[in-house]
């Protein structure tokens, strides 16, 4: 499969996570795919960088420098749309008024462990507005390839790259699966179209209960 497609898979599939009405945060990544999927949902889209009802990206005649995301990718605003200052931006996540936000990842533990902003070894710029985030949305989604570029599993028994935060994921998306934690578990939801069981298991390191 072609990897832009299996990002829209992830995203297509991640939408479904989102309800009408909900205040929703995305992270970079295949998070930012998300609003083609919301099939006439409103969702309000939130950003760190102080705009609550973020919009698609422009056309060249609707470019407007001052309206860039937390990523500072141009933006647009819907109708109703607020501006703010990031620090109330990020009152709003630290208060619980975020429904849920959808974060990429490195590597999610069996016990909801994320691990999102750092490999050991490379340059980062630190870990962002992803830590407020991951502690402070009702439900943290993460959207995600089942494997790194080196084949790995992201799923893991326990991280080895330096946390986000500890025990925060609700529920993975990945092009193979969805899963919950529950209980300090991985359970198995739903297989993506055409996934097997098999592919799930033998692409994910840490075990799992199925719920299938």
């Amino acid at each position: 499969m072609n990897p832009n497609d299996i990002k829209n898979l992830i995203a297509h599939r991640a939408a479904a996570e989102l309800h009408d009405g909900d205040v929703v945060n995305l992270g970079i990544g295949i998070p930012t795919l998300i609003p083609a999927f919301l099939d006439g949902r409103r969702v309000h889209l939130h950003s760190e960088s102080g705009l609550l009802g973020v919009g698609p990206p422009p056309s060249p005649d609707e470019f407007d420098p001052d309206l860039v995301d937390a990523g500072r990718q141009p933006v647009t605003a819907t109708p109703g749309a607020s501006c703010f200052s990031s620090t109330d931006a990020f009152a709003m996540i630290r208060g619980g008024h975020v429904d849920a936000t959808v974060l990429g990842a490195l590597q999610i533990s069996q016990r909801g462990d994320l691990a999102s902003w750092m490999v050991p070894g490379r340059d980062v710029l630190g870990v962002g507005g992803a830590m407020d985030l991951a502690i402070g949305a009702r439900k943290v989604i993460v959207a995600t390839t089942h494997r790194d570029s080196a084949g790995r599993s992201k799923l893991v028994p326990e991280c080895t790259y330096p946390l986000t935060a500890e025990a925060v994921v609700d529920t993975v998306v990945t092009e193979l699966a969805v899963l919950d934690v529950r209980d300090g578990q991985l359970v198995l939801r739903e297989l993506q179209p055409g996934a097997t069981k098999d592919q799930v298991a033998a692409a994910t390191e840490a075990p799992f209960d199925s719920a299938i």
